[in-house]
């Protein structure tokens, strides 16, 4: 059981669990970055951090681990182990503030404007260099500490008095200093976790796999001490760590195109080198989180996302022969921006404002050989399930609607009842219909023989559900009324005294429209996917993820979808990357239905996020802002400034009490928006104040470099890999480095 160490009553410290335990050396050691304790992992190495400030760490080996303790020395504290936890106190974690009042490219400048304010204040004046998003070259000018947000508020308004416009609140995460290291017990021995000593957690062979919450990971772990507590490691091969961020970062799932997941795994790839070391004063690489890349393991990866990573090993994304900064977003609404007016950093000719358009999309106009006007059944228009009924070669490929107007023929409504039977696998041998007049009543006869209901009508019905389902209709016998509710109840007959009427005979049409329905009770014979290619007769189409191959009937019927009515089309025009429904038969496409008509060549417009709108009350955004910047009572909201992708990049807040200037991403996440491409509505009560904010905007994200979703439908429509990033990254090219 895991041992409980309390030191002076105050300290709780940490407790091991080692379910086996085996001493020795190890066989092989070498260098660090190729052997980690006699464990191969291939170069380049990339060390990701799984936790920080830790309190139950629980790890798992899927057939063995070994337990190295590392400092000075190394020693072999447990072998051949399955299941660890630690147990301990948390190190105790405060914060503090710090006021950023102004940023400049050159350190110098930077260095005067620091000069000049501490001649002004008694606070701490000092300057730091910019690490967000490789800002390259930016320095701050910071003044702090304050211990509480409310003593940097009222700084700030200071600071507005001695002309900083533009003063933002930093918030730092400070460890409190512990009159005691980090400790954990093993087998009974203390051991102190700090920069100096560390656990190594080593997988029996190649084929073992660490756990650690809930999810499973290649490589190794460290545990160690910092100063923001119990850190753990994994440290792994960049190409098998891809393989748990990429999946993760664009969803193989609602993204499957393996050009884009390749040009993801490249822009992962570069992120990820061109940021190793960046945390290395905390012993790691990158975060395991969107402060970094998402990265989530094996338990993430996928067949699609593992083949992108393989089959751009070691690709990277350079720009002068240097590294780029492969900044990603969500969805761009449109346009990329410009980095420096998202990040205030310095521009970079690669992360430019970049239409989100295809400049030479591949286009098919496809023909209708033949157009049925519009049949009407109860005011509805019918043809698309005539149309459908046609594809499926149950009733007859006629575009004349006088046709589907006359009487529906006894012997000839029970042929197509039949052929409905053979598409849906059921056999019916006794099935030998009669004759005479089709009115509601023979026609649900017909099908209940011949589809065999006699038990639904019987026992799905209740006595009360048939009299309130056929109450207004007359001179009706038991089974009649069981038959009738039955269809009324199920949606397949309209709930219409008509339907009672002996003498109201079906049409064609009718016949045709409740047989359809039926056949929907049982399944559906359209298929759905997004067109790939078109060549000469043959429609390349993705379903679930699988590429097929059709011929295109001769006979073939076009529809289309357009503001929820489809409809006969004589031409339409198709794209890859198009979502579309079809009918099958014999190996070629009878029936095609365009779902959606994009009225934009805009790449992203199919994400959800393309578009959105959020209403907020003042007093909810007042008190958001307030927490920023001490501007008192909302007054309004005016963008001052837009960008090339016409993003709100700087925004004057006004309030009761101040007015402050915002720009770049803060306004973002001060406003807590998905993007900055957004317009202001307002609405007002009965003496004109504002009572609402709404926001209408597009996109999701901070807007810079690749767009994912634009990088799909790209992908969608045939462009490459290499396509895809030399759109969103200008300039670039693609160079194999290992």
């Amino acid at each position: 059981m895991p041992k409980v160490i309390r030191q002076n009553h105050k300290y709780f410290m940490l407790s091991f669990l080692v379910l086996f335990f085996l001493g020795g050396r190890p066989s092989e050691f070498g260098r660090e970055n190729d052997f980690f304790y006699g464990f191969l992992i291939q170069k380049p190495v990339i060390r990701v951090a799984l936790g920080l400030n830790l309190e139950d760490i629980h790890i798992h080996a899927s057939s063995g681990m070994k337990i190295y303790q590392v400092g000075g020395n190394y020693k072999l504290l447990a072998e051949d182990v399955s299941e660890v936890r630690v147990k301990g106190h948390k190190e105790k974690l405060t914060e503090k503030f710090v006021v950023q009042v102004a940023q400049t490219k050159k350190k110098e400048d930077a260095g005067d404007a620091a000069k000049e304010l501490r001649a002004r204040i008694d606070n701490r004046v000092y300057v730091t260099q910019a690490r967000e998003n490789d800002l390259e070259g930016i320095y701050q000018v910071r003044v702090g500490d304050f211990l509480t947000r409310g003593n940097a508020l009222e700084f700030i308004k200071k600071s507005t008095m001695l002309g900083f416009k533009e003063a933002w609140i930093v918030r730092e995460e400070v460890t409190e200093p512990a009159s005691k290291p980090q400790w954990v017990l093993v087998n009974d021995e203390l051991i102190n976790l700090n920069a100096e000593t560390s656990l190594y957690f080593i997988p029996a062979n190649a084929e073992t796999y660490l756990s650690y919450g809930g999810k499973n990971y290649r490589g190794i772990f460290i545990l160690k001490g910092s100063r923001k507590g119990i850190l753990l490691v994994n440290i792994l091969n960049l190409e098998d760590y891809l393989k748990g961020v990429v999946p993760g970062e664009l969803s193989p799932y609602n993204f499957g195109e393996l050009e884009a997941q390749k040009a993801q795994a490249i822009a992962a790839r570069t992120y990820a080198l061109k940021n190793i070391g960046q945390f290395d004063e905390l012993g790691f690489d990158l975060y395991a989180t969107p402060l970094s890349q998402v990265y989530e393991g094996m338990s993430i990866e996928h067949p699609l996302s593992t083949q992108a990573v393989e089959a751009t090993r070691g690709e990277v994304a350079v720009y002068d022969g240097k590294l780029i900064n492969a900044l990603y977003t969500s969805t761009c609404g449109g346009a990329t921006e410009d980095i420096e007016n998202m990040f205030e950093g310095n521009p970079v000719p690669y992360l430019k404002s970049t239409e989100c358009v295809l400049e030479k999309e591949q286009e098919w106009q496809l023909q209708n050989r033949a157009v049925l006007p519009p049949v009407q059944v109860a005011g509805s228009n019918i043809s698309p399930k005539l149309a459908y009924l046609m594809a499926l070669d149950i009733i007859p490929q006629t575009m004349d609607p006088v046709y589907f107007k006359e009487a529906a023929v006894f012997g000839e409504t029970a042929d197509w009842i039949r052929k409905a039977l053979l598409h849906l696998g059921k056999k019916n041998e006794k099935f030998a219909p009669g004759q005479g007049p089709l009115n509601f009543i023979a026609f649900a006869r017909l099908v209940i023989e011949s589809f065999q209901w006699q038990e639904r009508t019987q026992n799905l019905v209740g006595r009360s559900e048939a009299d309130h389902a056929t109450k207004d209709f007359s001179a009706l016998g038991p089974e009649e009324k069981s038959a009738l509710a039955y269809f009324i109840i199920s949606g397949i007959y309209p709930a219409s005294p008509e339907v009672g009427e002996r003498s109201r005979l079906l049409t064609r049409a009718e016949a045709a429209y409740y047989l359809a329905k039926v056949i929907s009770t049982y399944r559906d014979f359209y298929h759905q996917g997004y067109v790939k290619d078109l060549v000469k007769n043959t429609l390349e189409v993705v379903e679930d993820e699988e590429k097929k191959q059709f011929d295109l009937s001769p006979d073939l019927l076009l529809l289309r979808n357009l503001e929820e009515v489809v409809s006969f089309v004589p031409t339409y025009e198709l794209s890859g990357g198009d979502v579309v429904r079809w009918v099958e038969s014999d190996g070629k496409i009878r029936l095609l239905q365009a779902v959606s008509t994009p009225l934009t060549n805009i790449l992203d417009q199919p994400s959800q996020y393309h578009r959105w709108d959020i209403r907020v009350s003042r007093e909810d955004l007042e008190d958001r802002i307030n927490q920023y910047y001490p501007i008192g009572r909302l007054i309004d909201l005016v963008p001052q400034k837009r960008g090339q992708s016409k993003r709100v990049i700087e925004m004057s807040i006004i309030g009761q009490e101040s007015q402050v200037q915002v720009t770049g991403l803060k306004i973002r996440q001060v406003l807590n928006l998905r993007d900055n491409l957004f317009v202001i509505d307002r609405e007002q009560d009965a003496d004109g104040r504002v009572t609402h904010f709404i926001f209408s905007g597009k996109g999701w994200g901070h807007s810079v470099g690749l767009c994912q979703v634009g990088a799909y439908r790209m992908a969608q429509k045939g462009a490459t890999y290499s396509e895809i990033l030399k759109k969103y990254y200008r300039g670039i090219q693609l160079d194999k480095i290992y």
